[in-house]
């Protein structure tokens, strides 16, 4: 805790992120499904799947951006938040799969597929894919204005699909099927698209969902988060050669043990590191017209450039 002018305590930025991150835990973890009847194993995985942890980045940027704009957050964002939570989960779930990375550890547990089978974590992905919709659909029954709701929920499935997200991770598989490295401008589509999608989501959404807000608004907070969705995934390539084992709870080199092309393999860890603080920077001036330089969500893209996991 710090004091303020006034001499009053003030939560420090890593407080306020554990107890907003708590908030929207207990958020997503009342949407998941009772684990019972005959579908119980994949509603526990699907649940499991959720429940080992994660920054909750994306639900985070989409409420604290929401809340820039029209203080309180409006109640429908909060169930589009969840969705995109449970979105971006089963991407990981699938992702981790053997046909794709093959990873056996994400935040320091089992994979999905390695606690439960291949078969049933492939159906705990789908499982979460498809109570995204049940759950974005409810934010439509508590909205005074189902027009911005609609637009929402149609930025999220946009960004989330073929020409989202699900195209980014495509052109990654196929390149890793390349014997000779990517070309820059391939490898800036797959980070757009497969880790940027969905940040752009979530920043798209919280504005769009605020009562005063105009396209062009919307289209400011793609372009920020499109930055921040670039600098957390070459942060990443980082990491996965500079960080710490136990901190990330995976192992690190694997990037350089599948000979897969990156951002430092393309630039080298110096640029790598240059681009990050760039990209944050200009992320930051931008959104520096619609918040002070002090407020949570400031912090929150600056802290993303310079985390450890």
């Amino acid at each position: 805790m710090n004091r303020d002018s006034s001499g009053n305590l003030t939560m420090t930025f890593e407080e306020a992120l554990q107890q907003k991150k708590q908030e929207v835990d207990e958020l997503v973890f009342g949407f998941l499904p009772e684990e019972e009847g005959y579908a119980q194993m994949v509603k526990e995985a699907a649940n499991y799947s959720v429940r080992v942890g994660g920054k909750r980045l994306r639900p985070l940027l989409l409420l604290e951006t929401n809340q820039l704009f029209c203080e309180p957050a409006v109640p429908e964002a909060k169930p589009l938040a969840v969705a995109l939570e449970l979105i971006h989960t089963y991407s990981l779930v699938h992702d981790d799969l053997p046909a794709m990375d093959n990873d056996d550890l994400r935040r320091g547990n089992l994979t999905t597929h390695k606690k439960y089978g291949e078969a049933v974590g492939i159906l705990a992905g789908d499982a979460l894919l498809n109570l995204s919709m049940q759950v974005a659909v409810q934010a439509v029954y508590i909205a005074p204005d189902p027009a911005r709701v609609a637009e929402a929920i149609h930025i999220l499935y946009d960004k989330a699909g073929m020409d989202g997200m699900i195209g980014g991770q495509t052109a990654d598989v196929l390149a890793e099927k390349q014997e000779e490295a990517i070309e820059a401008d391939k490898l800036d589509y797959i980070y757009r698209k497969k880790t940027g999608a969905l940040i752009e989501a979530a920043m798209m959404i919280g504005c769009a969902l605020a009562p005063k807000t105009t396209r062009q608004d919307v289209k400011i907070m793609e372009r920020i988060a499109g930055l921040v969705g670039m600098a957390f995934q070459i942060q990443d390539d980082i990491l996965d050669v500079e960080g710490d084992e136990e901190t990330l709870g995976k192992p690190i080199g694997s990037d350089a043990r599948n000979e897969k092309s990156t951002y430092v393999t393309l630039f080298g860890m110096e640029q790598a590191k240059k681009e990050v603080n760039r990209l944050t920077e200009e992320a930051s001036e931008l959104l520096a017209v619609y918040a002070g330089k002090d407020s949570f969500l400031q912090q929150l893209i600056a802290s993303l450039a310079g985390r450890s996991m």
